[in-house]
């Protein structure tokens, strides 16, 4: 009789261990399907190095920026550049947001101006609106992620000259699809 007992218990143990693996299976496809990855394209290679031109030893400019494989009810985007090798914690370059669903891309050297066409940028770790390339110590090489993120509302509402932290607040609940790529920099 406890053998039986001691069966039933430890089959009833394998099936709730089933069980939780197919809801947690279940959750991980849901997880997958929400949030589509997109692809994100810049003048260097994933993992490649960034040109010097994009650099606070070059010309300073920002980078065309492109993207694809956005959901279809993507309603606006936004982009965020940093730098999470950084001696103070991850620090960011480049913050723009409100950028309209039809616009797949941000051309080189785009003003650094806080409202471009209604595009709205924000306040980089330098202290100043728009792109700031990297410029970190000498000796030192840097990974630098570029992300575009889809939301499912056109405006996030801020003012232009928003911080990072006031433009992820208000992205929260709206990221519908995402996705980076990363370039190095490192100074000699």
């Amino acid at each position: 009789m406890i053998g039986l007992w001691y069966i039933i218990n430890l089959g009833g143990w394998v099936l709730k261990k089933a069980l939780l693996a197919i809801i947690f299976a279940l959750l991980f496809i849901n997880y997958s399907l929400g949030s589509e990855a997109m692809k994100v394209e810049a003048p260097f290679k994933e993992g490649q190095d960034i040109p010097r031109k994009y650099t606070c030893d070059g010309e300073d400019v920002s980078p065309q920026v492109k993207w694809s494989g956005q959901p279809s009810n993507t309603k606006s985007f936004v982009l965020i550049m940093d730098d999470p090798d950084a001696p103070v914690g991850t620090f960011t370059h480049w913050i723009v947001y409100d950028i309209p669903a039809s616009q797949t891309s941000l051309q080189e050297n785009f003003p650094k101006r806080s409202e471009v066409r209604s595009i709205k940028q924000g306040i980089n770790d330098f202290g100043r609106v728009g792109y700031g390339g990297p410029c970190l110590p000498r000796g030192h090489t840097h990974r630098y992620y570029i992300k575009v993120y889809a939301l499912d509302v056109e405006s996030l509402g801020l003012r232009p000259g928003a911080t990072r932290r006031e433009v992820e607040s208000k992205m929260q609940g709206h990221i519908i699809g995402q996705g980076q790529t990363m370039g190095r920099y490192g100074r000699r």
